[in-house]
C-alpha cells in the first residue's frame, strides 16, 4: 500500500466543524504542485496530509500563503498548515499565522524532510538548528526564534557525494520507500497528538528512530539551488 492509499484507509473521526481560534499550528513543508507529488522534499506535505485525513481535516482553505485546514486532537485545536510559497520560504507562511493569532513558537510544530535520516526514519525535537533546511531556515529567519518543536522525516541521503541535492531532494520516492513511508505516517499521527499535549519527551523516547548521519556541510551552489 502506498502513503496515498493509506490516507484513503486511515479510520477518520466523523469530527464537527472546529470552532474557536487554534491553540497549536502544525506546519508540514513541501511544495506545491502535481510535479512534486511523491517526491522527497514533500514528506512534510505527505506526513500532514495523513494526519488531517485522521481527524476528518479538509485542506482547501487557503490563507497565510498556506492552503489550511482545522483539526481537533486530543481537544486541542490545531491549524494545519502546507506552505504554497515553495519550500524556501515556507517562513513567510509560518509567521504570518503566528502573528494572526500570537501563537508563541513553542506551540508551532514543523514536520519535514532529513536528508540525514534513513527512509521512513524519525526525529522528534523540542527546538534546534535549521540543520541545512533551507524551508526551516527561512522559519527561523523570519521569525527569530529556533524553539519549533519539530519532526524530522528521513528521505535518505544521496546515493553518492556527486549527485547533485536539489535534484535529490526533488526526485521520487520508490514504490518501496512509499510503502516505508505510509508506516512512517502512522507512527506521526501518534506522535502528534502527545505532542500537543505536553508530552514531547515522551514522543521522543518512543518515536525517535535511527542514528543520524553526521551532516555534510552544503556546497554554495547547492544553497542556491532552486529547491522550490
Amino acid at each position: 500500500m502506498s502513503i496515498f492509499d493509506l490516507f484513503k484507509q486511515i479510520e477518520s473521526q466523523s469530527a464537527p466543524a472546529v470552532t474557536g481560534p487554534p491553540e497549536y499550528i502544525i506546519a508540514g513543508l513541501g511544495n506545491i504542485g502535481d510535479k512534486y507529488r511523491g517526491t522527497r522534499h514533500n514528506a512534510g506535505f505527505m506526513m500532514i496530509d495523513a494526519f488531517a485525513e485522521k481527524y476528518g481535516a479538509k485542506f482547501g482553505k487557503h490563507q497565510f500563503k498556506s492552503n489550511t485546514a482545522m483539526a481537533e486532537a486530543e481537544g486541542v485545536r490545531v491549524l494545519l498548515l502546507k506552505p504554497d510559497t515553495f519550500m524556501n520560504l515556507s517562513g513567510q507562511a509560518v509567521q504570518e499565522a503566528m502573528q494572526f493569532y500570537q501563537i508563541p513558537a513553542e506551540k508551532v510544530i514543523v514536520i519535514y524532510d532529513d536528508i540525514n535520516l534513513g527512509v521512513g526514519e524519525l526525529r522528534i525535537r523540542k527546538k534546534g538548528s535549521d540543520g541545512g533546511h533551507n524551508g526551516m531556515k527561512n522559519i527561523i529567519y523570519l521569525t527569530g526564534a529556533d524553539t519549533f518543536p519539530r519532526i524530522r522525516v528521513g528521505i535518505g541521503q544521496k546515493p553518492h557525494p556527486d549527485y547533485d541535492l536539489a535534484a535529490w531532494v526533488l526526485s521520487a520516492f520508490s514504490a518501496e520507500e512509499l510503502q516505508t513511508l505510509s508506516e512512517t505516517a502512522k507512527t506521526v499521527c501518534e506522535a502528534l497528538p502527545l505532542m500537543l499535549t505536553g508530552k514531547t519527551d515522551q514522543a521522543m523516547n518512543r518515536f525517535n528512530t535511527g542514528k543520524q548521519k553526521k551532516p555534510k556541510q552544503q556546497t554554495p551552489e547547492q544553497e542556491a539551488a532552486p529547491c522550490e
